[in-house]
């Protein structure tokens, strides 16, 4: 099959791209017309003058004023019905699947309120009759699938919260708890981290004990595998919500992980049973797996050490817990951190040493090779290596999406059959999609799918560009010539992947992030080379493995990673700050749409994701950002006071909040507080209005005192009896007292309590900057009717207004619970 290229006036050395488009559609006979061409006109030739031939310049001169020319409404309306009967035609009706399971899905986990079954089901049903009644017309009936594959979405997602299920613990809690072990994560903290499955709990005995939890201890018996049956005294925590509005809601997760606790063991823990007999058969194949990735996990951080040993580990069998922090920094801030998350390019790369070797390995027996289906055979213990590698390493969604992608490609070969790309990327998110729905409002999905789908349009456009043009065969190079065009290639084609991935997830970044990495391209292009050769090395090092042979492989590993994280912490010490702030919603949603259409599309209806590519670009800074967040525990209180510093109200804030509260509101700088002793007169909290604008939090006697750069004044109070005392001046109190309530009652001071943020979550507060008069505006992460993740949240001691537990003096004088 030659496709558009094929001609007999083709030179005999003439090489002829062929696209991939033409294997499963046929282009048409007359080509497609544009409305933004006008028809040309013809004038008869004088029959005694041979035709003139213009001049380049006057053909681009031609061209210029067809396309420019009158655009008639009839024309416009006929260039979009052929072209989108041509994308029909092409397939991009299947394409289009995984983006209206997406949509539905995405409008369930946006519902303010939780739908029962008979809602979804019903308009399912409606749609379905619908779309069977419309099959006479086309054009009605695929708006109706599109409306039924959307509901289908909605239904999904409804139905894997119901599936999921999870118990979460309401209320912060201690008790005796006993458990199996599910998994063991070294930290790099040197802490253990275990995933356990809750069998019984005592003193107290819980009544509505969660089903799994993830506890944290300082040390475990050398003896606790995955399997374990083990106790120990435990202090256990809810899940906790987003640090503040509209950012990763981490109740979310872990209800959807079946995690509906944390916390740590007050105590070592203990084995009970180390045997894992009494347990289900699944449960003991997982346990199998954890085990046998806990080992080859050790064994590789015992053959090459450090934080390279750490590196290798994840990109192996999948472990990240005990990378230092400093490195995974260093790597978010230059944009390789893929690199350590398994994904298509390790599966690619593990993929594609498998078939190298074995198809190498076939030609030295070609007598062999030329009476048997040797590229089936590669391609078979290539899918059956991928699909160890997704198992060994833990199923994550990337990894999901890549080892789908592949496996499909895969099984066409062993049945003659071509894989196209975009349908492989189809096949895989309806997959996703279907079996967790929750993953696609989640940055792992949205960023994996985004850079694929940029990646593989791209490549069909060039290829299309390319098809049916003839182009001479290579001049005759030197071997330096030679190595260094193929150089240049390779250099090139790897900076337009990194550009093309880059700019396809960066609003995605920011939006869940809110950090770019400005040398992303300068770092991919210094260490994907050394990526593909510790990769490389890596599949060399499992087959060699069980024969104990493969330490060569793992110490070349390590130099490779040695240089990797040199490269990597070199150019972060030179990249700028990362942190740009919070972007608006609409814009990520209009950059999503013109990047489905620009991958999707085929034809020049491609040139419609223009428009909305601006307009996502152009109200990228349409949103404000808050002049003061709180924290979902009332304990933590921030705002910018310009000049790139956050001020806040504790002297060691929350890492985790504090960092993402300074990319939220662009800051670089933590302000702590100044201190003052109850004699230090230096501080007067009866003449708050002396205070500088945007100065920062000054505390003494349990009240903390700050004003914003706009003049509005911030207090902190740790008991709600000194809410008073800045009820005179203050326009934001904040009370860390779940017994509090409003005592100004005064509607220009906005008084927020502990028990409000409890049951609401984290804070953001908004002040008017052109008039005083006017009361600040809130917004609670949590705010409106609880969903099912959420509702935990109503039965902690501070969300029922409770004061926390005290301890009281029994009559001997020991202190009792």
């Amino acid at each position: 099959m030659t496709g558009r290229g094929r001609g007999s006036d083709r030179g005999e050395g003439a090489i002829v791209g062929v696209s991939e488009r033409s294997l499963f559609a046929t282009p048409p006979a007359i080509p497609l017309p544009s409305p933004l061409v006008a028809a040309p006109a013809t004038q008869p030739l004088q029959a005694d003058s041979p035709a003139p031939t213009p001049s380049p310049a006057a053909r681009r001169i031609v061209r210029m004023r067809r396309q420019i020319g009158p655009i008639s409404l009839p024309r416009l309306r006929h260039g979009v019905a052929k072209a989108a009967e041509l994308e029909l035609d092409r397939g991009i009706a299947f394409l289009l699947v995984p983006v209206c399971l997406a949509v539905g899905a995405i409008c369930y986990f946006s519902l303010a309120s939780e739908p029962d079954f008979a809602k979804p089901v019903a308009v399912v049903v409606l749609a379905a009759v619908c779309a069977f009644v419309s099959r006479s017309w086309p054009k009605t009936h695929l708006c109706f699938m599109a409306l039924l594959l959307c509901v289908l979405g909605l239904l999904a997602a409804k139905v894997e919260t119901w599936r999921a299920g999870t118990r979460m613990l309401g209320s912060e809690i201690s008790t005796q708890l006993t458990g199996r072990v599910i998994s063991l994560e070294e930290m790099e903290s040197g802490r253990i981290r275990l995933t356990m499955d809750v069998i019984s709990t005592a003193r107290p005995k819980l009544r509505y004990a969660p089903e799994r939890v993830r506890l944290s201890a300082r040390k475990i018996p050398p003896e606790m595998t995955a399997g374990s049956l083990v106790t120990g005294y435990a202090k256990l925590l809810p899940p906790t919500g987003p640090v503040r509005p509209d950012s990763y809601d981490f109740s979310f997760d872990s209800y959807f992980a079946g995690i509906g606790g944390s916390g740590f063991f007050l105590g070592n823990p203990t084995v009970v049973s180390a045997e894992a007999s009494e347990m289900p058969l699944p449960a003991r194949v997982f346990s199998g797996i954890e085990n046998a990735r806990e080992a080859i996990a050790d064994h590789i951080r015992g053959s090459i050490g450090g934080a390279e040993g750490e590196i290798a580990a994840a990109l192996i069998v999948g472990v990240r817990a005990g990378i230092p922090d400093e490195i995974n920094e260093a790597m978010r801030r230059t944009g390789i951190y893929h690199i350590i998350s398994i994904s298509g390019l390790h599966m690619a790369l593990v993929a594609g040493t498998i078939m190298g070797l074995l198809r190498g390995a076939f030609a030295l027996f070609p007598g062999f090779s030329a009476r048997r289906p040797v590229k089936k055979y590669a391609a078979a213990a290539a899918l059956f290596s991928i699909a160890a590698y997704l198992v060994i390493s833990g199923v994550v969604v990337a990894a999901e999406r890549s080892f789908i992608m592949l496996a499909v490609m895969l099984i066409a070969v062993l049945f003659d059959r071509a894989a196209l790309t975009m349908r492989n990327l189809a096949i895989s998110a309806i997959v996703v999609i279907l079996v967790s729905p929750h993953e696609v409002v989640g940055p792992s999905f949205q960023m994996s799918f985004a850079a694929t789908a940029a990646l593989v349009g791209a490549y069909a456009g060039w290829a299309d560009h390319h098809a049916g043009k003839t182009r001479p065969p290579p001049p005759k190079r030197s071997l330096p010539g030679f190595l260094t065009r193929k150089f240049l290639l390779a250099t090139g084609g790897l900076a337009m992947t990194s550009i093309i991935a880059g700019s396809a997830t960066a609003l995605f970044a920011i939006w869940h992030f809110q950090r770019v990495s400005p040398l992303s391209l300068f770092a991919n292009l210094a260490v994907m080379p050394i990526v593909s050769v510790v990769m490389f090395l890596a599949v060399a090092s499992a087959l060699l493995m069980p024969f104990g042979l493969d330490w060569p492989a793992l110490y070349l590993m390590g130099k490779g990673l040695t240089a990797m994280i040199a490269i990597s912490a070199w150019i972060s010490e030179r990249s700028p700050v990362d942190g740009v702030g919070l972007i608006s919603q609409q814009s990520v949603l209009l950059v999503t749409v013109a990047l489905v259409i620009a991958t999707m599309a085929t034809t020049w209806l491609r040139l419609t994701a223009v428009p909305f590519a601006l307009a996502g670009l152009l109200t990228v800074s349409h949103t404000r950002a808050p002049d003061v967040l709180i924290s979902e525990d009332a304990r933590l209180v921030a705002l910018s006071i310009g000049n790139g510093e956050l001020a806040v109200n504790r002297e060691r804030p929350n890492e985790f909040a504090a960092d993402n509260w300074k990319r939220a509101l662009i800051s670089e700088t933590i302000v702590k507080p100044e201190m003052f002793e109850k004699t230090d007169g230096q501080f007067d909290i009866s003449a708050p209005t002396d205070l500088p604008q945007g100065s920062p939090f000054y505390c003494r006697e349990g009240l903390c005192l700050a004003r914003h750069p706009s003049g509005a004044i911030i207090a902190y109070v740790e008991d709600r009896k000194n809410t008073w005392k800045a009820c005179a001046f203050a326009d934001l109190i904040v009370v860390n007292d779940a017994t509090a309530y409003d005592a100004c009652h005064n509607p220009l001071v906005l008084v927020v309590t502990k028990r409000q943020l409890a049951r609401k979550g984290s804070a953001a507060v908004f002040f008017d900057p052109q008039s005083a008069t006017t009361p600040a505006e809130i917004e609670f992460a949590v705010d409106g009717p609880y969903r099912p993740w959420h509702e935990q949240r109503k039965f902690s001691r501070e969300a029922r207004g409770l004061a926390p537990y005290k301890k009281a003096d029994k009559p001997d004088g020991k202190p009792v619970q």
